[in-house]
């Protein structure tokens, strides 16, 4: 069989048929003829490009998916960055995208957190060999995030910088040995709720009882309506004291994301923290009400 040819548009499959070109992708082609797309290979695996959207590549190694428009592959499972390339496992199957290197904003959250993290790793450097031992057995029955279907126990520095970096967001001291493990009661935080009342907007947990434990508010950006998944939460804050039954988050979540446009969802994470542990966060989601 002759090699691939340059990929050529569906459409003018029957033109390049009648060159005398015969090999069985051109025989394909000619069949898929009407389909406006390219075909290629491209990372082991052919991939196609639909002025519709659907992203398929040719043999040469550009022509990659933008943000806006990443490509679904069929390959080994896979996950992380390749060269120029990145694979991530969602909800619809595996996708890859050209890296992006991703802006620097430098805000006020990042800095802070970027500082906490500084100052926890240099405190690390200072234990001693005791001191760092000490962090090994604390680490049973504790794991990575599943990747691949799959999770790890945490290094004794991995927990250090676990447990430090709550402490650190919460405004406490570091702690050189591991703090004794938590275990929590159930978080008894309520749903979000929205109201508008004349166009303004209020955002509010329910919180029908005081909570045994600190509770950390995580936020995203506000969403379409139709959506029903998110990530990326970052902390928000740490739960206002309750007032009537209900904590108000107006004020901290505009400062982060904005006003909250009616029509627009809300998803908001909360977790119990204390000495160090946290709980899984329970999530609650909202639309925005129009006036």
């Amino acid at each position: 069989m002759s090699a691939l040819p340059t990929p050529i548009d569906l459409m003018a499959a029957p033109r390049y048929a009648q060159t005398g070109g015969k090999t069985a992708c051109e025989k394909l082609f000619c069949l898929a003829a009407g389909f406006c797309a390219k075909v290629g290979h491209w990372a082991g695996g052919l991939v196609v490009n639909s002025r519709g959207g659907l992203r398929v590549s040719a043999d040469r190694p550009g022509d990659p998916a933008t943000l806006t428009n990443y490509m679904k592959i069929l390959d080994v499972p896979q996950s992380g960055r390749a060269g120029m390339y990145v694979s991530v496992r969602t909800r619809y199957g595996l996708v890859r995208r050209r890296y992006a290197i991703p802006t620097d904003r430098r805000s006020p959250a990042q800095l802070l957190r970027r500082s906490a993290f500084a100052r926890v790793v240099a405190t690390w450097r200072t234990l001693a060999d005791a001191q760092r031992a000490s962090w090994t057995p604390a680490t049973q029955g504790v794991h990575s995030r599943s990747r691949l279907g799959k999770s790890y126990r945490l290094t004794g520095y991995l927990l250090f910088i676990k447990v430090n970096l709550t402490l650190v967001y919460q405004g406490l001291a570091l702690v050189v040995t591991p703090p004794d493990r938590v275990t929590f009661p159930v978080n008894g935080v309520g749903p979000l709720v929205a109201t508008n009342t004349g166009g303004v907007v209020d955002l509010k947990l329910s919180v029908p009882s005081t909570p045994a434990a600190t509770v950390q508010v995580l936020a995203t950006h506000p969403r379409s309506a139709g959506v029903s998944f998110a990530k990326h939460f970052s902390i928000l804050c740490v739960l206002p004291a309750a007032e009537a039954g209900y904590s108000n988050i107006l004020d901290l979540f505009v400062a982060r994301y904005g006003q909250p446009r009616p029509g627009t969802r809300i998803f908001i994470r909360t977790r119990q923290v204390l000495n160090g542990w946290a709980d899984a966060p329970k999530e609650t989601t909202v639309i925005v009400p129009k006036a």
